[in-house]
């Protein structure tokens, strides 16, 4: 008896459909527990904004609720349009508010960009080749975290996938047919541009990725005569004109202010070589620094054309990275967009290693086809371990809890979690903050003590609640000016201090 790797289509194509379906079995596993097993305050920021979209359509809300919802969307910073948040809120129009619409919507999108970097991984290697590396995309525990989390970056990324999925097709179609008898790739250029530009709407920071690419393979494709195509400016014009209406016109003053927190009053950061190692080790953490280099490695023996693109995609991460350099190491989810990227050089690296076994014997062929099938699903299992790990059911009733206990007329100034986040999604009421020690705050005011603004900073302030312990533990001298205080309430995770 022999064995051979299947090499006809239907064959592929059924393991493809498998890969699919553990993919979207994977992030819709434990789906109706809240929004805090993943960047929570992101993801409550999001619900936040859902939930004042969905009462200000829902016909059954009272004046006073929307008021209430509108006042907590308010307060989260609006840096973004809410696109996620709004298809998530008319949603709710038939579901009711539940957070399992996020992460349904979320795996929907990852799945359909899933098809198309299969299909764009194919025309520069095998499709086995594409299917191992497309696993990756699917299984891996940080993807699949990422992917289903109620934030704009699943729903952006997934979006530039298929953007530059069609602006490949374009290269490839404008450079065999030529731009005015091929008219298919007038179809391909309207698309990219669609895409793309919806991605960068979606959110701005997909903007070194999407404008390295198209820069890239329009070069690839046109050379130095391509401002005389109109396809090219087409798709400039589609890509680039959303983003900038919104980000640039509408909302001038929010961008600016993220610009200058981010980038202006960090940007010393990439002065250090300790930036450097912080980077490359927390992205060790989430991809494994053994696949990064072989994906590397996959975009410098590419194909021509794919390796345009690769190359220009590192470079537009390379820029983006020292654009926002604190993020680089703390914020996991603004890497969500290098997993496309290095899955694509993946395929090139494994296309060699797929045709060296398919000319092995059966036994050996068997012995490879085992080994991959065991690595997909010990990722998979760690994937499901991740996820399972936290039961968060629990929390809307504590903060709820919280609510009760706070007088309803009182001004409450809190040490809490996730900016107050989960106060207002569970509890419904809105305090406001005491500063947080944190690395960010630590590296924009080396030195600060938040303790000698005590005074100013309750001034008018009835009570003080404290539920993030580990914070107060961090600042002694708060806790010691609270200590003089006393105790209007006190329960398992948080204390509430009178200050009158």
């Amino acid at each position: 008896m022999t064995f051979s790797l299947p090499s006809q289509s239907r064959n592929w194509f059924i393991t493809l459909i498998i890969l699919l379906a553990l993919g979207g079995l994977l992030r819709l596993l434990d789906i109706t527990d809240p929004p805090l097993d993943f960047h929570p305050s992101r993801q409550l920021r999001n619900s936040l904004v859902a939930r004042d979209i969905y009462y200000s359509i829902l016909p059954s809300a009272t004046p006073e609720q929307q008021d209430l919802a509108a006042s907590f969307a308010r307060s989260v910073g609006k840096y973004e349009p809410p696109v996620i948040e709004s298809i998530v809120a008319y949603t709710y129009l038939v579901t009711g508010e539940n957070i399992a619409v996020a992460r349904i919507w979320g795996t929907i999108f990852w799945l359909v960009a899933g098809i198309a970097l299969f299909d764009l991984m194919r025309r520069a290697s095998s499709p086995w080749a594409a299917l191992i590396a497309l696993s990756y995309y699917l299984v891996l525990p940080f993807s699949v975290q990422a992917s289903r989390s109620f934030q704009p970056d699943p729903l952006m990324t997934s979006a530039f996938v298929i953007g530059i999925y069609f602006l490949y097709r374009w290269s490839e179609d404008v450079s065999f047919h030529g731009e005015v008898q091929g008219m298919s790739g007038w179809k391909w250029a309207i698309l990219a541009g669609v895409f793309l530009g919806f991605a960068t709407f979606v959110k701005i920071v997909i903007a070194f990725f999407v404008g390295s690419a198209a820069i890239a393979l329009v070069l690839f494709t046109l050379g130095k005569n391509f401002w005389r195509s109109k396809q090219v400016w087409a798709m400039a014009f589609i890509m680039v004109v959303p983003a900038l209406f919104y980000y640039v016109l509408l909302n001038q003053g929010r961008s600016t202010e993220y610009f200058f927190a981010w980038t202006v009053t960090l940007i010393k950061l990439i002065a250090s070589t300790d930036f450097y190692t912080k980077w490359l080790a927390f992205l060790g953490t989430l991809f494994g620094q053994v696949i990064i280099f072989l994906s590397i490695a996959g975009a410098l023996i590419a194909p021509l054309r794919m390796r345009w693109l690769l190359i220009s995609l590192w470079i537009g991460y390379l820029l983006y990275g020292l654009t926002l350099p604190f993020q680089m190491y703390t914020h996991s989810y603004y890497h969500i967009q290098l997993i496309p990227i290095l899955v694509l050089g993946l395929a090139v690296v494994l296309n060699p290693l797929i045709e060296s076994v398919t000319a092995q014997g059966g036994v050996r062929r068997a012995g490879f086809v085992a080994l991959v099938v065991a690595v997909i699903g010990f990722q998979a299992y760690v994937s499901r371990s991740v996820l399972m790990a936290e039961d968060f059911r629990q929390e809307p009733v504590f903060w709820n809890g919280i609510a009760e206990v706070v007088p309803s007329n009182s001004d409450v100034i809190a040490l809490t979690q996730d900016y107050g986040y989960r106060l207002m999604l569970f509890g419904w009421r809105r305090v406001r903050l005491w500063p947080l020690t944190t690395g960010l705050s630590e590296t924009r005011n080396p030195g600060k003590n938040n303790a000698d603004g005590f005074a100013e900073l309750t001034d008018g302030m009835d009570y003080f609640l404290v539920t993030a312990f580990g914070q107060l533990e961090k600042q002694p001298d708060l806790k010691k000016i609270l200590d003089t205080y006393p105790i209007a309430a006190e329960g398992d995770g948080y204390v509430l201090y009178d200050l009158r």
